[in-house]
């Protein structure tokens, strides 16, 4: 029973995914930055912590809710899901809750997380050292600059860092990002926005700081828009997998329909499960066509594994090395549904920094969408990719009965909404200024 039950919920976010692509024509609230100071992270043995330990500190870092430290945030307000009609025997879509957290928008908030006990654990343990961060925000023609390159180069010459800007024309640089220790004081900017290129010499890395780069010449924006879902399909996953389908069905039928031809939406189904299974990574082409990222949906379901880390830099990898993701783009988008992080092990550590800098520079915004079963250490670790590739932390809840207990995360106050809802808003504040 258990088994059927997962199985429904991941074929609702499934769903709700394809629904979204078509929320991109309406407002969206503007992304806003407090640039507090950054705490410059401290080094310790790459030893995981046990999760007793961890869970005992989640409250230290939700300074905006004033609870004890026993807490990991305070309680969500609930809106209420929304649903749509069943096709054939879907669930629901809008059965599945969720909230979302956005750190890069709430810096002072993830400085205290970082600077926090369970901070100190987990950075090194995933091998992300320091979060000091320089935000870019670059005009031309007094508009904001979509898929601006952003790059920093350090004194000897090397790229430490590239991004590109998002519709809001705001690009976020970490050029220490995987330096144990030390790291340049004084970097050179570099950014082009079309034919136009601008360069700062010894720009310093402050704690906190924003720079802003205008340029006189007006840019049109690309209409284009990639859209990818890379869902892990292992039997853990059973519980969502068909709730996940309608969930994401209807996200990009939403999307696709609401866009009023607006926008070239291309939409990529991916999935992954472990080494040893039938198959580690079943990867599909980016698509116009909405109807077969659908069936490719519904085609799946949740079996294998086993342990409880999976194949997620195998995925990755080949989601953002072997897709041809849009050279010039409004919105580049990835949300990856998982429960497990991947194997830690040396040379998988290297790999997960190598993907993340590489999806950063492409401007491929990482958007985790944690499932039943993620420990603190997984939300750790994809909350730190979610921040440095310009992404945003979305995660499941208990609201909705559907699958196993949802980890409570660090954060603060949210608003638990429909999934559905929720993603589609995701999509529309990043393809709007």
């Amino acid at each position: 029973m258990m088994e059927r039950i997962k199985r429904r919920w991941l074929f609702v976010l499934l769903m709700a995914f394809v629904l979204l692509m078509q929320a991109c024509s309406s407002s969206a609230p503007d992304d806003k930055s407090d640039n507090s100071t950054s705490s410059e992270a401290t080094t310790t043995e790459p030893a995981k912590a046990s999760t007793e330990q961890k869970a005992a500190d989640r409250g230290e870092a939700v300074p905006d809710s004033g609870e004890s430290a026993a807490d990991r945030s305070e309680e969500p307000t609930s809106s209420g899901a929304s649903t749509s009609g069943q096709q054939g025997n879907l669930p629901d879509a809008g059965t599945l809750t969720a909230g979302e957290w956005d750190d890069n928008a709430k810096w002072s908030t993830w400085n205290k997380l970082m600077a926090s006990n369970e901070g100190r654990e987990n950075r090194p343990y995933w091998q992300f050292y320091d979060f000091r961060r320089l935000e870019v925000k670059v005009k031309a023609g007094g508009s904001p600059v979509a898929d601006a390159a952003v790059v920093l180069t350090s004194k000897d010459g090397q790229q430490a860092w590239a991004a590109r800007t998002n519709a809001a024309g705001v690009a976020y640089v970490f050029p220490t990002l995987f330096v144990e220790q030390g790291g340049d004081r004084k970097y050179t900017l570099s950014v082009t926005a079309g034919q136009q290129k601008k360069q700062f010499e010894n720009v310093e890395l402050k704690q906190g700081r924003s720079m802003e780069v205008s340029f006189d010449d007006a840019m049109r924006p690309s209409s284009l828009v990639d859209l990818m879902l890379v869902v892990d399909t292992t039997g853990s996953m059973s519980d969502e997998l068909r709730y996940l389908e309608a969930e994401l069905k209807d996200v990009v039928t939403r999307v696709s329909e609401q866009n009023n031809g607006q926008l070239d939406i291309r939409v990529s189904s991916n999935f992954y499960r472990d080494e040893h299974d039938d198959y580690v990574v079943r990867p599909f082409p980016f698509t116009r066509d909405v109807d077969k990222a659908v069936d490719q949906i519904a085609d799946q379901e949740a079996f294998g594994g086993g342990d409880f880390p999976e194949a997620v830099e195998l995925a990755l990898s080949n989601a953002i090395e072997e897709h041809e993701w849009s050279k010039e783009a409004l919105a580049r988008l990835m949300f990856v549904v998982l429960d497990a992080p991947p194997h830690h092990e040396p040379q998988i550590m290297k790999k997960l920094q190598k993907l993340t800098a590489k999806a950063a520079e492409q401007g491929i915004r990482i958007i985790p969408i944690a499932s039943s079963g993620v420990d603190i250490a997984t939300e750790h670790l994809m909350r730190y990719i979610a921040v440095s590739t310009g992404g945003t932390y979305v995660f499941l809840t208990d609201h909705s009965g559907v699958g196993g207990d949802h980890l409570k995360p660090a954060v603060g106050e949210y608003e638990v909404r429909a999934l559905n809802d929720l993603m589609v808003d995701v999509i529309t504040r990043y393809c709007r200024s």
